[in-house]
């Protein structure tokens, strides 16, 4: 067996304390002779919630000798809130210990630089392995298997039940419902995303009339009518989108294979053979149902005329940049609403509100970036939300959104270019729908559907903003050497069968900082120039590996794709450092 570097793994420190252990306060030590994973997580983030839904083949398989520890490693200050971790373990369903750790405290002590990172530690205590990003679970289970044969024969692997244990479930009608839409007969239909299904409400928004598709969703999110009378389902976890008939109960697939899109996958074509990522909501506009992909910050349509669905909007690259639709940025787009000559969009990683007009060209309205958020109004330029998921649009021609992590209605109107504050003490809203002269908000985080009346005036806040608390990284101006550290899993090499199997995209916010360097290239390693004249920004940097079986007698080797986004704040400075390393899989030896 191949010698394999190890560091002694730091301690779990977290001032948020221990879910899913019945309040026992684990250590390490107390994990000796189990291999563990630890998953870097916060619950913002899509890519995440990828990586939980790989991680459950593998937590269930090697229950008796793994343990997968989240460590909830906030962006926002409300992901910095004790409650709100608590019900993003239960929304998300993680069925494994997690470690509340409001301060970054440990993702500092492992030297974490993206949302999600998995760190493998062996029965020893040891840091053999780091991944970032999506597409590792297949690495990851065949270090598994080496740990547990390499240890076993050693006699430090130890076997048994782990330290999860569940928490008490909480009887409510609905829980963390994502979306709502108003049928013909004024009843409701919610999302009701937890429990995997629709439910039908009264016009009360309370009573239940009748619940749909027990077995057939996943984490539903998005609902929208079609000219047809169905309801089209962003159905997000089965990475496909329904339709659901009320008047006959027949629910169909309209689109997606039910796997997720990778890079390389088809972005156009018959729609049940193109695979889509994590959409999140949809809405009728210009003929075409569009689809707010979240899992790959793009917006895509689908052509009930044609069958087929497209990309529309975004390059996959995480960030904010205006423009025709097929050069913008996006970073998880969640809400959509549409209107004769705008599609509203809620861009829920920038914190901001966008919209595409009947050209095709992406502005924005609220927002900035990826690292700048809080609860601010006044003129839409320095106005704040924060990690908004729904967008509502009002008679009067302008747009309420649902700041999720403000728990608060809000409304841009683009008539004065103003956003004001239409209510607060709202609980994590997701999406709101027009009742007559009200509105009806989904409050998430309360497990129900919230009516307001929409006020003639603006509720007054207190003005506040934020930058994410996570640390930026010194670098020196001028050179400054890019590695990203990918090595193939046990058993696999590159993929060179049909070209350059790596791709490395770097840009930076503001442009500026970088005097070289960026654009698109094949090399996993660059020498990046970082202007001395620019104080701070953020090195956009996305890295895509494919590996195979290294097996000549296997005539189709499986082959995995590993790919991340990182968003990397830096500020330079004299003594900065002079090299950047980003781990995409293995360790950094240098």
């Amino acid at each position: 067996m191949a010698t394999r570097a190890r560091v002694r793994a730091p301690e779990l420190i977290g001032k948020g304390g221990w879910l899913n252990t019945g309040d026992h306060q684990y250590t390490l030590a107390d994990l000796r002779g189990r291999v563990v994973i630890l998953d870097f997580w916060t619950f913002c983030c899509v890519n995440c919630l990828h990586v939980l839904d790989e991680l459950r083949e593998l937590e269930e398989k090697h229950r008796d000798t793994v343990v997968i520890i989240g460590v909830h490693s906030p962006k926002f200050v409300h992901e910095a809130e004790h409650q709100a971790v608590v019900d993003a373990v239960e929304r998300y369903q993680v069925h494994h210990p997690v470690l509340d750790d409001p301060e970054l405290a440990t993702w500092k002590q492992y030297a974490v630089r993206a949302w999600p990172t998995l760190v493998v530690i062996d029965p020893e205590g040891y840091v053999v392995a780091q991944h970032a990003g999506e597409g590792h679970a297949h690495a990851i289970e065949k270090l598994v298997q080496e740990l547990e044969a390499e240890h076993a024969a050693k006699g430090t692997l130890r076997r048994g039940d782990g330290p999860y244990v569940a928490p008490e479930p909480v009887a409510t009608d609905l829980r963390f419902p994502g979306k709502t839409v108003l049928l013909p007969s004024g009843n409701f239909l919610v999302s009701d995303s937890t429990r995997n299904q629709l439910v039908e409400l009264a016009p009360d928004g309370e009573s239940v009339v009748r619940r749909i598709g027990d077995g057939e969703f996943n984490e539903p999110q998005g609902l929208t009518p079609l000219p047809d009378g169905r309801i089209a389902v962003a159905d997000t976890v089965n990475h496909s989108i329904r339709a659901y008939d009320p008047e006959s109960g027949a629910i169909e697939t309209l689109a997606g294979t039910g796997k997720q899109w990778w890079q390389g996958s088809p972005t156009s074509g018959p729609a049940l053979d193109v695979s889509l990522s994590s959409p999140w909501d949809v809405a009728w506009w210009g003929e075409r149902l569009w689809i707010a992909m979240a899992g790959v910050h793009q917006l895509w349509t689908y052509d009930p005329a044609t069958g087929t669905v497209e990309v529309a909007a975004g390059t996959t690259n995480e960030g904010l940049v205006d423009g025709p639709a097929a050069e913008a940025w996006f970073a998880q787009p969640s809400g959509l609403a549409a209107t004769e000559d705008r599609l509203w969009i809620a861009d829920s990683e920038t914190s901001a509100v966008r919209w595409i007009d009947r050209d095709l060209v992406v502005h924005t309205a609220v927002g900035t970036g990826l690292f700048d958020f809080g609860h601010r109004d006044g003129a839409a330029g320095q106005a704040l939300l924060q990690h908004p998921l729904g967008v509502t649009a009002l008679p009067d021609g302008s747009v309420a959104i649902s700041d999720t992590y403000n728990h608060a209605l809000r409304r841009y109107d683009p008539a004065d270019g103003q956003v004001t504050t239409l209510a607060t003490d709202l609980r994590e809203p997701s999406g709101a729908v027009l009742v007559g002269d009200d509105i009806v908000v989904v409050e998430s985080a309360r497990h129900r559907l919230t009516r307001l009346r929409l006020p003639e005036e603006a509720v007054r806040v207190d003005s506040v903003a934020h930058r994410t608390q996570r640390a930026a990284t010194e670098v020196a101006a001028g050179k400054l050497q890019l590695d990203v550290v990918f090595q193939a899993p046990a058993g696999q090499k590159l993929d060179t069968r049909y070209g350059p199997s790596t791709r490395l995209l770097v840009s930076s916010t503001p442009p500026e900082l970088l005097i070289g360097g960026d654009g698109a290239g094949t090399d996993l390693s660059r020498e990046l120039e970082i202007d001395p004249a620019v104080a701070e920004g953020v090195l956009h940097v996305s890295a895509m590996a494919a590996s195979c079986d290294d097996d000549p007698e296997k005539e189709y080797p499986a082959c995995h794709v590993h790919q991340q986004d990182w968003g990397v704040p830096v500020r330079v400075a004299e003594d900065g450092a002079s090299r950047l390393p980003l781990v995409l899989a293995g360790m950094d030896q240098a």
